[in-house]
């Protein structure tokens, strides 16, 4: 019986971050304009960057190899970049900045929950054969990384680091 009940608050749970809006499933589509204006929330790793103070642009490939090319990126401090990536392999992957903690903390929750989808600035959703882009602006010091945090590729090693350093 406690399990019946068990599974009926897990169910109700779900129902009720779905509604939400909390909980959305990855689907096989691209993010290319997101509505609305992009939510500027200082993190560790840095805030939402603006197109007209993009720095540079530095292009990331995504492989089903589970590794990112290029898998290091040095970053002065201050600096704006526009990531530009390019799945070439055949499942969806996506790239999220974050700190090493918070990578393993939101890669157990896709473990729990793999369809769990995110429209954050810093994290970008690209199906096989497509691109996508993020721009980021590094305004604290530090290592950081980057992650597909879908269900088992962080697990298989799906990790870029960042190093952001004084101009």
């Amino acid at each position: 019986m406690h399990s019946n009940k068990r599974q009926l608050l897990l169910v109700v749970s779900a129902a009720l971050l779905g509604a939400s809006g909390l909980a959305r499933a990855h689907g096989d589509r691209i993010h290319p304009g997101k509505s609305g204006p992009v939510r500027k929330e200082q993190k560790d790793w840095g805030i939402a960057g603006d197109a007209l103070a993009v720095n540079r642009t530095i292009r990331v490939r995504m492989l089903d190899t589970m590794r990112f090319e290029p898998d290091r990126i040095r970053v002065r401090l201050g600096e704006t970049i526009r990531f530009v990536h390019r799945n070439v392999g055949k499942v969806m992957h996506e790239f999220v900045i974050g700190t090493r903690k918070d990578n393993d903390e939101h890669a157990e929750l896709m473990l729990k929950f793999p369809d769990m989808e995110h429209d954050e600035p810093y994290m970008a959703h690209v199906p096989p054969g497509r691109g996508a882009q993020i721009i980021w602006t590094f305004n604290r010091p530090g290592r950081f990384e980057y992650a597909c945090l879908i269900a088992g590729h962080y697990q298989a090693g799906m990790v870029g680091t960042i190093h952001v350093v004084a101009p």
